[in-house]
């Protein structure tokens, strides 16, 4: 018996770590949880070495099983792209796509751009999935990243997909109680309703007026009773009047359309939340990276140009 790591060992650890349990990984596999345990048990002792930690509890990869998943995960890229490539011309993409978004963007925007791929490419195998915070660049678990705001990392492909921006709002009803800020230094006295997400400053607003030589930046502290990481919740406590919120354009636009949300502040720019496909280098030729890309890109652009013709952002 053969002491080193069978190609068909790489697909089936990737199931058992991405399914996050010993019959998770069995459902997926269409097997039993015990054929899926002794598999796992005789890779172990083939290698000599743990790569996860069980308990009654959870699971969780040893040390050696993250090194294991990493390099399972980019074999098997690899091994897609390079079939993709010597195939090219000759059929669809195939293989796996793993595409990574934020929770409410992710619902309202992505999924539907997946449907649509998902019939353009029937061989592809797409899996997505929300959080709150975008993964590090350097985490391999993901394909794909839609993500706000240009990745400051030359080791990735990031492709503009639209132009967004942050705005600030509050209901009527908060404004009336507590009057409009017309200045950034008013914001201070206001309730703000705080998001936690991705490597943003928390707590910290920063507002600019003025360009070119003349754009001066105020940098403005902000506090309230209400945070949340889930910019959808953060929307609706403003919507209920708990305060003044900073939200992309696209989640708020048909609140301030309809009147349910006024902007403030109008005359001060917020950082810009411009829309980005993110990915690997090494995926550069993946055709069913490149499809859906360019499926991201074409539905943007529609919604953008559904935005008012001076909008900044997508509805």
């Amino acid at each position: 018996m053969s002491h080193g790591i069978q190609p068909s060992e790489l697909g089936f650890f990737v199931q058992i770590a991405t399914g996050g349990s010993l019959s998770a990984a069995a459902r997926n596999l269409g097997v039993s949880t015990p054929a899926v345990s002794k598999r796992l048990s005789q890779m172990e002792q083939r290698l000599r070495m743990p790569l996860v930690n069980r308990t009654t509890r959870r699971m969780s990869l040893t040390p050696e099983g993250e090194v294991f998943l990493e390099h399972a995960r980019r074999i098997l890229g690899e091994l897609d792209d390079l079939d993709q490539l010597l195939a090219k011309g000759r059929g669809s993409p195939k293989g796996l796509l793993r595409v990574n978004a934020t929770l409410g963007f992710g619902r309202m925007h992505v999924a539907p751009v997946i449907s649509r791929y998902s019939r353009l490419c029937p061989d592809v195998e797409v899996q997505l999935q929300l959080s709150a915070d975008p993964p590090p660049l350097t985490d391999d678990a993901f394909d794909v990243c839609v993500r706000f705001g240009e990745p400051p990392d030359a080791r990735v492909i990031a492709k503009r997909l639209a132009p967004n921006r942050r705005l600030l709002c509050a209901s009527p009803k908060y404004l009336a109680q507590r009057g409009t800020p017309v200045v950034p230094s008013d914001l201070a006295r206001h309730d703000c309703i705080g998001i936690r997400q991705g490597n943003d400053a928390y707590g910290v607003w920063r507002l600019s007026s003025g360009k070119g030589r003349r754009e001066q930046t105020e940098t403005i502290k902000v506090r309230g009773a209400l945070t949340t990481n889930d910019g959808e919740i953060a929307v609706r406590w403003a919507l209920d009047g708990h305060g003044i919120v900073m939200r992309a354009e696209w989640d708020i636009e048909r609140y301030l359309a309809s009147g349910r949300l006024v902007q403030v502040l109008p005359q001060y720019r917020t950082p810009g939340a411009d829309i980005y496909a993110v990915y690997a280098q090494r995926h550069r030729l993946s055709s069913r990276i490149r499809v859906f890309v360019d499926c991201l890109s074409d539905a943007f652009a529609r919604l953008g140009n559904k935005s008012d013709p001076g909008s900044a952002g997508i509805a």
